[in-house]
C-alpha cells in the first residue's frame, strides 16, 4: 500500500500559479481581475479535492464491502 502525493502537488502547484498570476494583477492595478482569478482558482482546487474524495469514499466501500 503506497502513498501517493500527486494530488497534494497538483493541489500546491494551481496554488502557486494563481498565487503569480494575482500577484502579476494586483501589482498592474486590475485588482477586480485579480480577485476573479483567485476565485477561479479556488474552484478548481474545490472540484479536484471533490474528486478525490470521491476516490476515498469508492476504496472505503470497497474495503468495508469486502467487494
Amino acid at each position: 500500500m503506497g502513498f501517493d502525493l500527486t494530488p497534494v502537488f497538483q493541489i500546491a502547484g494551481v496554488g502557486f500559479i494563481v498565487a503569480i498570476i494575482q500577484t502579476v494583477l494586483k501589482a498592474s492595478g486590475k485588482e477586480d481581475i485579480a480577485q476573479w482569478a483567485t476565485l477561479v482558482g479556488f474552484i478548481i482546487v474545490l472540484f479536484m479535492v471533490a474528486h478525490y474524495l470521491g476516490d476515498l469514499f469508492t476504496e472505503v466501500k470497497r474495503v468495508f464491502l469486502f467487494n
